[in-house]
């Protein structure tokens, strides 16, 4: 084999340029760019020392000078190789990248094209939020005729209702198994829409005193987040819903495990209405967390419990308990050291003999949660991982479904109440959410957008436009607390305006009378089925007995399950093909 010629290579193992050209070998065009700058430069250089007292000549010659500065460390640097090969001018292709997804949304994508949430998706919160008519003229600008479009039945005898305040009651509902100190004593009276979980940390302290300010005046409640409860949660005394993550933050010993005592000078603040334990999340199931050192502030770190300028570390699972037994005896400690405020769980739907094992240990123990809040994988206002953001955890309908139909099927739906949270943001996302089995709704996004978000995607970066997620107390003035805490509240008010004119069109007196009954799909170009017929629904009881005529999830996945673990108990996977979680 021929060896290669060394002289074809400079010192650090580089291929020298051998490739000669009639027109280019000299002066390839790409260097044009810093050529002008050159040029530039030395013209300014002569008219500066002909025309001393032109202030245009200092001003090119200053100009120039940067610019061909720039060119000279584009030829000299070696991260970026366009850089190299076009210097100066190639900054330009940075500049655009940056830009690129403001010039997409403003200026390319569709008002339908959702990504995550639509032109018209944001423009219909922005409008609601201030308070404008949102009613749209020319007909709808959707394509009806494409599989997926949903519709709700109407009624030839709308009923007229008094109000749009939908309320559901929590707690307190009687259980006969359950010891008398295990139940709940403090019912709430809750909103059929909420605020969904978002940590101070990953929000500013303007966008949580905005939020909780729009909570207190809307009468509805607001989450959290596992960052706890912060100084700005408690200054306008709106509901709070309390999540405790697995990292027990406002609850947590210097070693991070679980304090009692901590917990109950919480808990038993009665601006705290419910406690919710969060077993995972949709925008990155299964994965825990760290808040780097530079950013736990003192605030942050008063409100965690954790130590000033330390890594702050949310495991990815709790320590407080490691089996579904366990755990329903944490939730009813909880309970109890709450004075009996309704508590329960929060979680994304993975692995589902996982969450048969928790209802199997609720039927063994006689304990329930008051309620259970199922957070879809399209979900998600904090940053996360891509493949955890695109392809972990079930999607909000299959994992609403099966929770819902698991209950009714066990007899203990009735004395669980059942959250969702995942890209509900009009009316109409909340009454199919109903329809599928949830008693409220919870937003994130949708509030986030209507403290003025406009879906700039950089909130992880500390650099949010808008003042909504960073902790940089210079942008975040921008976001004015009064004025953002009435666009909370007409949010929320518009929102439920138009799930009562929902309600009124389909002949019902409220949202939970929604069944899948009265939504619509189209399948195909001809043909048309309502929801029930097409999603999984469970008879009263049914998986108490033989599982034969069950659907396949029940009878792959409810005999592996077993309340005193997690794990499968054995060790043979079903097919593939058969994991669907609903048809």
């Amino acid at each position: 084999m021929k060896r290669p010629d060394r002289a074809l290579y400079d010192a650090a193992g580089s291929r020298r340029d051998t490739i000669s050209s009639p027109t280019f070998s000299i002066f390839p065009a790409r260097y044009t760019a810093f050529a002008l700058c050159v040029a530039g430069l030395v013209a300014s250089v002569v008219a500066s020392v002909l025309l001393p007292q032109a202030w245009l000549a200092w001003l090119s010659l200053a100009v120039f000078a940067v610019l061909t500065g720039v060119g000279v460390h584009d030829l000299r640097q070696e991260p970026h190789a366009i850089l190299r090969n076009y210097p100066v001018i190639g900054h330009l292709r940075f500049l655009l990248e940056f830009i690129r997804p403001e010039m997409r949304q403003y200026f390319i994508e569709s008002d339908s094209e959702a990504a995550p949430f639509s032109r018209a998706q944001r423009s219909l919160v922005y409008q609601r939020a201030k308070g404008e008519p949102d009613n749209r003229p020319f007909g709808t600008q959707l394509n009806v005729t494409l599989s997926g479009y949903e519709w709700i039945n109407h009624s030839m005898q709308p009923t007229k209702l008094a109000d749009h305040d939908f309320r559901i009651v929590i707690g307190g509902t009687p259980n006969p198994a359950t010891p008398s100190g295990f139940t709940c004593t403090q019912p709430y009276s809750a909103s059929v829409f909420n605020i969904s979980a978002m940590s101070f940390g990953a929000l500013s302290a303007n966008a949580i005193l905005a939020l909780n300010q729009g909570a207190k005046m809307g009468g509805f409640a607001h989450d959290t987040g596992e960052g706890s409860i912060s100084q700005h949660h408690r200054v306008h005394g709106g509901d709070l819903i309390w999540e405790i993550g697995s990292g027990y933050f406002g609850c947590r010993n210097d070693d991070g495990s679980f304090s009692e005592d901590r917990f109950i000078v919480n808990a038993r603040d009665p601006q705290v209405k419910m406690i919710e334990i969060k077993l995972s999340q949709g925008a990155k199931p299964g994965h825990g967390g760290v808040l780097p050192a530079p950013k736990v502030t003192a605030e942050i770190a008063a409100a965690r419990g954790v130590p000033i300028g330390v890594d702050c570390i949310s495991p990815s699972s709790h320590g407080a308990f490691s089996t579904p037994i366990e755990m329903m005896h944490f939730v009813a400690r909880l309970r109890e050291l709450s004075g009996g405020k309704p508590t329960g769980f929060k979680f994304c739907l993975g692995h589902p003999w996982e969450w048969f094992a928790i209802v199997k240990a609720m039927l063994e123990t006689g304990i329930t949660p008051d309620f259970i809040v199922v957070d879809g994988a399209e979900g998600g206002t904090g940053a996360a991982p891509v493949e955890f953001s695109d392809h972990v955890g079930a999607p909000l309908q299959e994992g609403l479904l099966l929770v819902h139909n698991t209950l009714v099927g066990v007899g203990l739906r009735s004395r669980v109440k059942v959250g969702c949270a995942g890209k509900v943001i009009t009316a109409f996302d909340l009454a199919r959410m109903m329809a599928l089995g949830a008693d409220w709704c919870n937003a994130g996004r949708g509030f986030m957008l209507a403290l003025g978000c406009i879906q700039a995607q950089s909130c992880h970066t500390g650099h949010c436009p808008t003042g909504v997620t960073t902790q940089d107390p210079v942008r975040q003035q921008a976001l004015v607390v009064p004025a953002k805490a009435e666009r909370v509240r007409n949010f929320h008010r518009s929102t439920l305006h138009a799930l009562q004119e929902l309600v009124q069109a389909a002949g019902l007196d409220h949202p939970q009378q929604i069944t899948a009954h009265h939504i619509v799909r189209r399948i195909s170009d001809t043909e048309v089925r309502l929801l029930s017929n097409l999603v999984m629904q469970v008879q009263p009881g049914a998986l108490l007995g033989p599982l034969d005529q069950q659907h396949t999830v029940f009878r792959m996945y409810w005999p592996l399950a077993s309340a005193q673990s997690f794990q499968p108990m054995v060790q043979d996977m079903p097919e593939p093909q058969d994991q669907a979680l609903a048809a």
